[in-house]
């Protein structure tokens, strides 16, 4: 791999059992039964950022406040569980999790599949419904309810069998804020919106191949195109209210709620087979380019003192930016396919 030898062993250093956890599965290729990658998971769920958020849990399964979860940000229930996905934790290691999951699932989800902001299909959005099956599907929480989100979450994505906002009558359609088909979205001002259309993309490459209907397939192809539709290392994606991208797009941070960066974009698009795909070669020097003379990346987004766990200082090296980087860099290089998930 094209990166510094004394980068994974600073990532391997026993100080941060969740960074060890996640470097010792996605990044030295060992077998999941290794005896040193059993006991760096176990470690990491019972030290660190994954049993400080789980401590903070209610008995019933919600953080803060009980209802769909969406609010307060950024400790309630839906971003305790993206934070708990992106740390590596797992519902087989501690119960609490899938019961967190469950919850989220009894209070958020509505027959069609949509997650929700409030309960109703009106308060679903692309990146919600994208962070929250992709958080459950890397905390390997398995419910035939998800089957519908990623049913929908397709529909949506390609337009097939949902009705415009204007037919009140449909019991399939689009609302206000999830708009149209292609990531369009009302908080954009009604035009695709990237971040959404990263967070759908993500959550369907972790889901496994053999889990991919024809409906999946085709959005998949489709979300492929609109996250090509310009090189991603511009970011040149329609803007509702401004005339140029976000800033946000060039800074990488932990963890990643709604806020999209470029290397969530390479991700995606990197576990749905594109790493070697010329269109994605100014990004990955993008990337590249971020490292230090030590081989680190820098925090350069973050969420602190908004969450239950902090990350590190802004502009500092940061073993999460450095995981996530080394992690699409590598699999870019190996052309990898496998989603994370798999790995469980």
């Amino acid at each position: 791999m094209a990166f510094y030898t004394d980068t994974l062993h600073w990532l391997l250093e026993p100080d941060s059992p969740g960074v060890r956890y996640l470097a010792l599965r996605d990044l030295t290729g060992l077998p999941p039964g290794d005896p040193e990658l059993i006991a760096a998971r176990r470690a990491a769920h019972s030290r660190g950022p994954i049993s400080s958020i789980l401590a903070e849990m209610a008995p019933e399964g919600f953080w803060v406040e009980p209802g769909p979860g969406y609010n307060p940000k950024y400790r309630s229930l839906v971003w305790s569980l993206i934070m708990l996905a992106q740390l590596g934790a797992s519902a087989a290691m501690d119960e609490r999790i899938g019961r967190a999951c469950a919850y989220l699932l009894d209070h958020s989800i509505t027959e069609n599949g949509q997650f929700t902001v409030g309960g109703a299909p009106s308060t679903t959005a692309d990146c919600l419904q994208g962070n929250m099956c992709d958080a459950l599907t890397d905390l390997g929480f398995d419910d035939p309810r998800l089957d519908k989100a990623f049913d929908w979450m397709a529909r949506s994505v390609t337009g097939e069998g949902v009705a415009p906002n204007t037919d009140r009558q449909a019991s399939l359609r689009y609302y206000a804020g999830k708009c149209g088909p292609t990531f369009a979205c009302g908080a954009n001002n009604k035009l695709p919106c990237a971040w959404g259309g990263v967070k759908v993309m993500l959550a369907f490459a972790k889901l496994p191949s053999q889990r991919r209907t024809p409906l999946i397939q085709r959005a998949i192809a489709h979300g492929v195109d609109f996250l090509f539709s310009c090189d991603p290392a511009d970011a040149e994606y329609p803007t509702g209210w401004s005339n140029k991208p976000s800033g946000n797009w060039w800074k990488f941070g932990f963890p990643v709620f709604y806020v999209t960066d470029l290397l969530q974009n390479v991700e995606a698009l990197v576990e749905l087979g594109y790493g070697d795909d010329p269109r994605l070669a100014r990004s990955l020097d993008l990337i590249r380019g971020k490292q230090d003379d030590r081989g680190r990346w820098p925090l350069e987004y973050d969420y602190a003192g908004k969450t239950w766990v902090d990350f590190g200082k802004k502009k500092q090296p940061n073993k999460w930016v450095t995981l996530r980087a080394l992690r699409a860099l590598s699999r870019a290089e190996k052309g990898s396919t496998r989603p994370f998930s798999a790995q469980r």
